[in-house]
Order: structure tokens, then C-alpha cells, then sequence
């Protein structure tokens, strides 16, 4: 019986975690499935981060991988509103951060979206700020 026990905490952790990352790839946008395929699932978790898709070799090198893993998780907080430090709480403390992240209220910001505040630079090289609808008339 006491042989079960560490298989039985290994296997709670490996369901936590993919309840976690699923919910973390809906949230972005991506089938949450992909995160039962090896490789593939790093490729898209790199592609969340908007990072180039070669990163996810670079997990493969020793010492790299640390480093690429911190940039990433960084890049993953920010895309979901979160600070810096979040992002470094999501690279060495992940058991706790990604959990928040994944049943929080985080939601995942792309590029595309506008705010009021957004300013543009129009086809003359001057930055113009962004007019609202209702000032239209």
C-alpha cells in the first residue's frame, strides 16, 4: 500500500496539470486537446506566447531551456493582462501561478485588440489617436 501512494500523487499532479493547461489553451483561443500531444503542445504554448515557433527546440537545451522558459512564461503572463512578476512566479512556483492564471478571471489579450486610447500613425508619418464612434456625427 505504501508503494501506491507516490503513484497515486503523481498521477493527482499529471491530471491537475492538464485540467490547468486546458483551461489555459481555451483561454487563449486554442483547442485544448493539444496539450496531450508531445512537442506539439509546446509549439502552440510558444505560439500563445507570441514567441517565434523555433523556441520550442530550444526547450530541448540544457541551461537554453531555462532561460527560453522564462522569457515564455513572462510573454504568457502579459498576454494575459499579468505582470512581469507574475511571469517569473509562473516559471519557478508554477503549482500555484498557473492554477490563477487558468481558474482566475486572466483574460487573454491579443495584439488586435483596441482600446480608446490607441493611437495609429496615418499614411503621412503622424501619429492620430483613435476617434470614437459616437464622435462620428
Amino acid at each position: 500500500m505504501d508503494e501506491f501512494i507516490p503513484f497515486a500523487f503523481v498521477g493527482f499532479l499529471l491530471g491537475f496539470y492538464a485540467v490547468t493547461f486546458w483551461k489555459i489553451f481555451e483561454k487563449a483561443g486554442e483547442p485544448g486537446w493539444t496539450i496531450f500531444i508531445p512537442f506539439y503542445n509546446l509549439y502552440k504554448f510558444v505560439k500563445i506566447a507570441e514567441k517565434p515557433g523555433y523556441w520550442a527546440f530550444l526547450y530541448c537545451i540544457p541551461v537554453v531551456n531555462i532561460i527560453i522558459s522564462l522569457l515564455t512564461n513572462i510573454s504568457i503572463a502579459q498576454k494575459f493582462g499579468k505582470s512581469e512578476a507574475f511571469g517569473i512566479g509562473l516559471t519557478f512556483l508554477d503549482i500555484i501561478f498557473y492554477p490563477i492564471l487558468a481558474f482566475g478571471d486572466a483574460e487573454y489579450q491579443t495584439d488586435n485588440s483596441t482600446t480608446e486610447n490607441d493611437t495609429f500613425i496615418n499614411e503621412e508619418g503622424e501619429t492620430v489617436e483613435k476617434i470614437p464612434l459616437e464622435d462620428w456625427e
